[in-house]
């Protein structure tokens, strides 16, 4: 790749290292400068920009992105299109990440330009948080560095996520005569809320005596119909031969391990009787406070093995006296976007005569076909704009949400307002118009990934060969703008205002450019 200043007469077909202005706007890092660029940046007085021109052997950012994402990512996991060299992981599900320590390092000691970042192996993630970045530093990574990671990584994920089984827990409490009864009940009810953050229940509860005998008893009675045992001692475990592990052998169960290089947490037991997990807790697990016990019954829950070195591999960040709680995620940067679809489906087709949106399309009607375009992208949500045509139009939507606009004929701006009004807590609104079926899902998967609030790209527009096209993503601090708008006055009358916030993607997509609005439209498309 050769990178550097560029007289711009000669930079048509590079890479536009840094933003450069021009008469009407600003040309962004990244676009791939056209001739009519380079013509509109020498008018501005513009003579040399910096820029990158690839070479045969390179890989283009993205491409590279895409292409170790796909390999890396295991099972539960929810890829995003690379955008910008950045290629996001994210959890489908709660549970833990699982990540490959050595491999991981390996890939990023190959070169500078490629980067893998992914959370501490076994990490606890919620549904739609990002578990690892896969971001390429330069506009291109070398063939060979590409060839070379995804060597290292092969047919085995370097992330996955182990997802959080509905499980049944016994919990056996044990007492002494100096016990006191709220002390029983505080663990009880801290034991349930912890099960239930991780979408498991507590079953059977037992108080009995802190004996060996009474502990073995509990244990048996218990492990034949739950899927995880917790005993949980009037004092704590401080030798293999205490009450609580000696109940387990007595039991016919083993322990597996004793003890803990996590603070606070040292005093914990984890042991089996047959395939059910028995786990002596630690006392300081009567707190709701993050402690030892909770990476062990994470993994559990997870249902992954846990064994006696994974337990002593722990040490390494188990210092967790002095941290409050888990440090809560950057909002808008470690949990992907949720996006609804806006689909309009409410207009007049006064051009057409008819409802274009009924008319028939390769089998279907164009609104349908619109629909199973969205339907196979990224979107998280769907609501459909009816208004003319209700019944036909919401037999065609099936079972995605409809809402009806009765002010339909005054306007799109009114379907606008009804239909970002109806998208609830989403974080950005996918604005799409029911005549657009040819629009492909890759390409609203790349509004997608560019769409990032924390970074200023909160509307994003998808460009093919210079024009503008629909749909268009707007993140929701836009949304007051949006359900202002007034009579046939659509969203993109807004963009002046706000160019600063548009990104263009240029796709190469020329569905993003094709509508019906006559009959002369309906059959070229067709």
């Amino acid at each position: 790749m050769k990178f550097g200043p560029t007289p711009v007469e000669d930079a048509v077909g590079d890479i536009l290292a840094h933003g450069t202005r021009h008469a009407t706007g600003t040309f962004k890092k990244g676009r791939v400068l056209t001739q009519a660029d380079v013509e509109a940046l020498r008018e501005a007085g513009v003579s040399e920009v910096i820029a990158a021109r690839l070479s045969a052997d390179d890989v283009p950012e993205d491409k590279a992105a895409r292409q170790i994402s796909i390999a890396a990512a295991g099972p539960n996991i929810r890829l995003q299109e690379a955008f910008t060299g950045r290629a996001n992981l994210y959890a489908e599900a709660p549970g833990v990440a699982v990540i490959d320590e050595v491999r991981v390092k390996a890939v990023n000691h190959l070169h500078e330009g490629l980067t893998l970042a992914t959370l501490q192996p076994y990490a606890r993630a919620t549904a739609r948080q990002m578990l690892a970045t896969i971001k390429v530093i330069p506009f291109a990574l070398p063939q060979h560095v590409l060839a070379d990671a995804l060597a290292i990584i092969g047919n085995e994920p370097l992330v996955s996520l182990a997802s959080f089984k509905p499980l049944k827990a016994a919990l056996v409490l044990t007492r002494l005569p100096q016990t006191k009864a709220q002390i029983l009940a505080k663990s009880e009810t801290v034991m349930r809320d912890r099960l239930a953050e991780l979408g498991a229940q507590l079953g059977n509860v037992l108080i009995v005596d802190h004996t060996e005998a009474a502990i073995s008893a509990a244990i048996n009675a218990t492990a034949q119909d739950h899927d995880i045992v917790f005993v949980m001692g009037a004092s704590a475990i401080v030798d293999r031969m205490d009450v609580v592990p000696a109940g387990l052998t007595r039991a016919g169960g083993t322990v597996r391990h004793l003890g803990m290089p996590v603070d606070p947490g040292n005093l914990l037991m984890f042991g089996h009787l047959g395939n059910v997990p028995v786990i002596g807790v630690p006392s300081c697990a009567r707190s709701p406070k993050v402690n030892g016990f909770d990476w062990v019954l994470e993994r559990v829950v997870a249902g992954l093995d846990v064994t006696s070195r994974d337990i002593m591999d722990m040490g390494v960040g188990g210092l967790l006296a002095e941290i409050p709680s888990r440090p809560v995620p950057r909002e808008g940067t470690t949990s992907q976007a949720r996006v609804t679809a806006v689909v309009l489906a409410a207009g007049l087709s006064s051009r057409l005569g008819s409802n274009k949106l009924l008319a028939k399309f390769r089998g279907q009607t164009v609104l349908g076909a619109t629909l199973a375009s969205i339907r196979a992208s990224g979107v998280d949500d769907f609501v459909v704009v009816t208004g003319r045509d209700v019944e036909a139009v919401t037999e065609i939507a099936g079972k995605t949400r409809t809402v009806h606009n009765a002010d339909f004929a005054s306007g799109i701006a009114s379907s606008i307002r009804v239909g970002v009004e109806a998208a609830g807590d989403a974080d950005a609104v996918l604005i799409c118009l029911g005549d657009m079926p040819l629009v492909q899902p890759a390409t609203i998967n790349k509004l997608i990934a560019a769409f990032n609030s924390t970074e200023g790209r909160t509307i994003v527009s998808p460009q093919h060969h210079g024009q503008f096209g629909n749909p268009v993503l707007w993140g929701r601090e836009h949304f007051s703008r949006l359900v202002a708008l007034q009579g046939d006055k659509g969203a993109r009358a807004l963009f002046a205002e706000l160019k600063s916030d548009v990104v263009e993607i240029a796709v190469d997509d020329s569905g993003v450019l094709a509508d019906v609005d006559t009959k002369e439209d309906l059959k070229q498309l067709s």
